[in-house]
């Protein structure tokens, strides 16, 4: 079974590298991506003399080790270990799928950890938004599954629009936070 994916960049990346990303994301270094081409726009940011790329792939997920998240404590934890810089304790799955972390756009992870929140209220604050889903190249060999098929350029009326969408998602998000906070 193949599954389409995007990747935002300011260039066509046909061979990605695993290894580039940080280590304290959502679920721990590799290659993330989104099967939602209009999500992996909302993550375009212009930059003076760069062209925003949405590059597109398909990834052959037969014979591949998969781990599917879903908005949960389980889910949260290993955000939560990953963020911390800790081992990557599901290192043996090739791709891990789930929803982002609203935190990782509107960065209030700073709130959730403070050791202020018990662990239900911090996974109330994450639970909170709109759910995109994530998919992360962990492995060699989910890289060598991957296929670049091309990409577009995204034109800065696109960008503009998706920083507006992005904009009034946050604000929804903090009066949210607000809420549960008071």
């Amino acid at each position: 079974m193949k599954l389409q994916l995007f990747h935002t960049s300011y260039e066509e990346i046909k061979n990605p590298d695993i290894h580039y990303g940080r280590k304290n994301a959502d679920f721990g270094q590799g290659f993330y991506t989104s099967d939602d081409s209009d999500f992996a726009g909302r993550w375009a940011r212009e930059k003076a003399g760069c062209d925003i790329i949405i590059n597109k792939y398909e990834l052959e997920l037969d014979g591949l080790h998969i781990k599917e998240f879903s908005r949960s404590s389980e889910w949260a934890d290993y955000i939560f270990n990953n963020r911390a810089a800790k081992d990557d304790y599901l290192s043996e799955y090739d791709v891990i799928k789930g929803p982002i972390a609203n935190d990782t756009l509107y960065n209030t992870f700073g709130i959730i950890t403070s050791g202020f929140l018990s662990k239900k209220e911090a996974l109330e604050l994450l639970l909170q938004g709109g759910c995109y889903y994530q998919i992360v190249l962990k492995t060699p060999k989910a890289a060598a599954h991957l296929k670049w098929v091309g990409s577009e350029i995204l034109s800065h009326e696109k960008a503009l629009s998706y920083q507006d969408i992005v904009k009034k998602e946050e604000e929804e998000y903090q009066e949210a936070i607000s809420q549960i906070l008071s």
